[in-house]
């Protein structure tokens, strides 16, 4: 089984014969999810890795679309340890054309953690550079978040060449359970839908292209819009068929000339309860479309989700906006009863295009 990248990460000099790199095997999806897990707790004591998700990025369907590491101590023999837990791990993301998503975590106790994160993001760059190639353009943008108030992470950031480029706001407000029948309808003219599905669950096809499209349309002005292809956006679908709860999304159509014509979108999908709270609801995409903005079509779209959960017996909704985005949409949230309970960051950086690694000659003996 081949368990080195073929291009690995460099490690540090103090580093080599003491730790190593290989692939992710299914026993590290466990000592990977304590790693974060322990890496957010310092921010929200309540904070759980979702240990389904990452397997499904580390060695599932979703893996193909990433080039990962964990960082391993080696055996006596200098290979690889397969059966000490991981102390690091870096996942590269072909997210879309010219945009590569970037996630890590390193082990508080790992040694030399400055300059093997520093390895790593070296190799961040490498990675990128090489999607770059393939997507045909000539550079990526590396993207990655760190909590606002995680400054170990934002320092490691900034050693390693990025620049913080984007606050969000995580929002939440509480569901009263009668608002499952005292919401304002949508104005006239407007309405607000599940996406139509077929006997088996799953939802029309014209009625995901249309919320792909919404998607696409609603945030092609936004700073950090990289167009994802309709192919793009289902595979990502079909990566995990359970994380798709299609009667969590929503199409908003608008009457024009007696026909009724999309105008937007949502996607969300249900928060797991904790010690301290119960069931939630997370809206993870909204758009109108720009074309028919200024017909209430956010607002209404939002209820739809809070009579949902009200008629579900969920507690909140929440939801992350760009706090930098000059359409003022936190403002929209607020005027609704949503109240900011934490802050991220954006962090970028460039990977350029490289050619092959396969075409340069070998190294000389």
């Amino acid at each position: 089984m081949l368990l080195a990248d073929h291009f690995p990460p460099t490690l540090p000099a103090a580093l080599q014969g003491r730790l190593t790199t290989r692939l992710p095997l299914p026993a590290d999806v466990t000592p990977v999810a304590v790693l974060l897990t322990a890496a957010a707790r310092r921010y929200d004591p309540e904070a759980a890795a979702d240990e389904a998700a990452l397997r499904s990025r580390m060695v599932g369907l979703k893996s193909w679309a990433r080039r990962q590491v964990v960082v391993v101590p080696t055996t006596a023999e200098g290979t690889a340890s397969l059966e000490l837990p991981p102390l690091a791990w870096i996942a590269l993301e072909d997210r879309a054309s010219g945009r590569t998503n970037v996630q890590f975590v390193i082990s508080a106790e790992a040694p030399e953690r400055e300059a093997l994160a520093a390895a790593l993001l070296d190799w961040a760059v490498e990675v990128g550079g090489s999607f770059a190639r393939a997507r045909g353009v000539e550079t990526t943008k590396l993207t990655t978040d760190a909590n606002e108030l995680d400054r170990d992470r934002q320092r490691l950031l900034e050693a390693a060449g990025y620049e913080m480029v984007r606050s969000w706001l995580h929002m939440r407000r509480p569901v009263a359970p009668e608002e499952a029948t005292t919401l304002p309808a949508p104005r006239e003219g407007t309405r607000v839908r599940r996406v139509h599905r077929h006997d088996s669950g799953l939802p029309v096809a014209q009625d995901v292209r249309t919320v792909h499209r919404m998607l696409e349309e609603s945030f092609a002005d936004h700073f950090n819009s990289y167009r994802e292809s309709f192919a793009e956006f289902v595979q990502r679908l079909i990566e995990d068929p359970g994380e798709a709860d299609w009667d969590h999304w929503w199409i908003a159509e608008i009457e024009r000339e007696g026909r009724w014509l999309p105008a937007g979108g949502l996607v969300a999908a249900p928060i797991r309860a904790t010690a301290t709270r119960g069931q939630g609801t997370y809206l993870e995409y909204l758009g109108v479309h720009r074309s028919a903005r200024g017909h209430g079509i956010a607002k209404s779209l939002l209820r739809a989700a809070l009579r949902d959960a009200a008629e579900r017996g969920r507690e909140f909704v929440d939801l992350e906006v760009d706090d930098d985005y000059p359409t003022g949409a936190d403002g929209i949230y607020a005027s609704m009863g949503w109240e900011t309970f934490e802050r991220t960051r954006s962090w970028h950086a460039a990977a350029p295009s490289h050619p092959s690694r396969l075409l340069e000659p070998p190294p000389s003996a």
